[in-house]
């Protein structure tokens, strides 16, 4: 099991498309939706002694925030004191503060990059980009070899450029893995009709532009390790026959928010709704979509409903919603169309099932 741990809601950085768009909107309306659990702390005041009890050894813990390294003295106490696999979700500022033997423990570490430099900066702060690559490349110097994935937020239609920007960094063996999350109904607010329309439709080219770039790589034997596209052809050739959301929240892939309660998800971490249980009782249910348009839509079991927040908060108009869902069938009818020269490469040996294997639910959504 997976299990992100919410270690403080503070944050170091103040990111476009998280603090800034969280100030414009005071009021989405989720409020008189959803029952919040307003005893929920700020920081985490989890009891180690109950999370040793909870966590089992094959599980991983995936330390989140706000930015988890903010807390690296927690970090290190729960290390010292659990016998597990560790992960990370990090903005990769403050990497620095946490000693290399522990890093050396976490075996998988999202890092927030948007891109090049040009676009981390602009979405994140200036130098932040100069910052975090420094940083990773001292760790692969000093003998970090987890696996390294950039999580994209992506609000800007430039897909293939920014991925393939990521891509130089595979090459330089400074990360290993791509993911990325479109920007788009998470806000009430920044629904455009007009706007995000063009959007789609850039981001459609793109999508065909990256797709035939990673077939031509596989035609010469390397499969490049981009989640989305990894996720949705292994459920199109049937290698994963699971059929709810990718990512696991709420069955695969719980959260321990800062007072001990398990949510399905960290971004819902204190709504009641979404709670299943706490690091006393564990689990006591799974959560899933449950959206009658979703279930009706023949790319349900691929798609899984994209996002569980998306689904059940449901900030944008169903036009907006209906956009979103058309990038993914893009996404998705695209991979579609290169799995039979796929399944032949497979055949004739030139690529091998194993290239093509990753480990799920430990933080990358596969549905962007």
């Amino acid at each position: 099991m997976q299990y992100h741990i919410i270690l403080t809601e503070r944050c170091n950085l103040k990111c476009k498309y998280c603090y800034e768009k969280s100030m414009q909107e005071f009021d989405n309306g989720l409020g008189e939706k959803w029952d919040y659990d307003e005893d929920t702390p700020f920081d985490s005041e989890v009891s180690i002694d109950k999370l040793k009890k909870f966590i089992k050894p094959e599980d991983r813990l995936i330390f989140y925030g706000g930015e988890p390294l903010v807390m690296v003295e927690k970090i290190k106490e729960i290390m010292d004191n659990l016998d597990c696999k560790f992960g990370i979700q990090t903005n990769g500022i403050l990497l620095k503060r946490l000693p290399i033997e522990y890093i050396k423990r976490i075996d998988k570490m999202l890092v927030s990059i948007d891109g090049d430099s040009e676009r981390t900066n602009f979405n994140r702060s200036k130098g932040v980009y100069e910052i975090v690559i420094k940083n990773l490349k001292e760790l692969r110097s000093r003998g970090y070899s987890g696996e390294i994935v950039v999580r994209m937020t992506l609000l800007f239609s430039d897909l293939f450029k920014q991925v393939k920007h990521l891509i130089s960094l595979i090459e330089e063996e400074i990360i290993n893995s791509i993911h990325w999350q479109i920007d788009a109904g998470f806000y009430k607010f920044d629904f455009d009709k007009e706007k995000f329309s063009e959007f789609v439709k850039e981001y459609n080219k793109n999508i065909s532009q990256l797709v035939n770039w990673w077939t031509n790589e596989i035609r010469n034997g390397k499969v490049y390790l981009i989640y989305p596209f990894l996720g949705i052809f292994n459920r199109i050739i049937g290698w994963d026959k699971e059929t709810k959301l990718p990512c696991g929240s709420g069955y695969e892939n719980f959260t321990v928010n800062t007072s001990g309660k398990i949510s399905s998800c960290p971004i819902m971490n204190s709504v009641k709704k979404f709670y299943c249980g706490d690091i006393e009782k564990g689990i006591e249910k799974e959560i899933h979509v449950q959206d009658d348009e979703c279930e009706k839509c023949l790319n349900f079991k691929i798609c899984g409903g994209r996002c569980l927040y998306w689904r059940d908060a449901k900030l944008w108009s169903p036009e907006g919603d209906k956009l979103i869902c058309e990038t993914i069938g893009y996404l998705i009818n695209s991979i579609k169309e290169k799995v039979p020269e796929i399944e032949n490469l497979l055949k004739k040996g030139i690529v091998k099932k194993e290239q093509f294997e990753y480990e799920k639910y430990f933080g990358p959504e596969i549905i962007p």
